[in-house]
């Protein structure tokens, strides 16, 4: 690919596209290696786009763009999770205590 090559719709629509397999591939990685996997669409921002977060059974969580709200109702289907949409349901309570225990344990391991 040359220098100009960089900026034509084209090669940006590829690097954007491999972004989103290398993305949607670790997610499905994540959730085949955690149990109870749930996806929440977060919508897009000023400063990022429309992303999906998966939360696990014990809170722990991961977050990647997919796509658009397409891309991740199709993470759904293809995984088999439930998606919903964290406008309307907000986040489980589940993922906010797994945030609270990891700053416990992070404080514990500077005091040590």
């Amino acid at each position: 690919m040359g220098l100009l090559d960089m900026f034509t719709k084209a090669s940006r629509g590829e690097r954007h596209r491999g972004r989103f397999d290398a993305d949607a591939q670790y997610l499905a990685n994540w959730v085949h290696s955690h149990v109870g996997v749930e996806a929440y669409v977060e919508p897009q921002t000023t400063v990022t786009p429309m992303t999906v977060v998966l939360i696990a059974n014990d809170g722990e969580w991961t977050r990647r763009a997919v796509g658009g709200e397409r891309g991740a109702r199709r993470l759904g289907e293809d995984l088999g999770i439930p998606v919903y949409d964290v406008r309307k349901t907000g986040y489980p309570q589940r993922m906010r205590d797994h945030d609270a225990r990891q700053k416990i344990l992070r404080k514990r391991a500077r005091e040590a």
